[in-house]
C-alpha cells in the first residue's frame, strides 16, 4: 500500500483525513477503470460500480472511519482515525 504523510508531499489541505484522501484518489486515478480510454469513466463511477482494486476499497473504507471518527464525541479524547 502506498502511504503518502501530508508533510511529506506538501499536501495543501491540513484536515485530519487529508492523507487518506490523497492515497484514495491516487489509487482510484491508477486504477484500470479510470485509465482506459475506451470507459474513461470517473472515479466516483468506478466506485459505484465496483471496479477498483481492493486496496482502493480498503482505502475508502478507512477515509468513512476517518470522517465518522471527526464527528464521534467518545473519539475526542482518543484522537482521529487517519494519518
Amino acid at each position: 500500500m502506498v502511504s503518502f504523510a501530508p508533510d511529506e508531499i506538501g499536501l495543501v489541505d491540513q484536515s485530519p483525513c487529508a492523507g487518506i484522501r490523497a492515497d484514495l484518489k491516487s489509487c482510484l486515478l491508477k486504477s484500470d477503470c479510470c485509465k482506459k480510454p475506451k470507459d474513461k469513466k470517473t472515479p466516483r463511477e468506478c466506485l459505484k460500480d465496483g471496479l477498483v482494486p481492493e486496496e482502493c476499497l480498503q482505502l475508502r473504507q478507512s477515509f468513512f472511519e476517518c470522517k465518522r471518527s471527526l464527528l464521534d464525541n467518545r473519539r475526542r479524547f482518543r484522537g482521529h482515525k487517519g494519518y
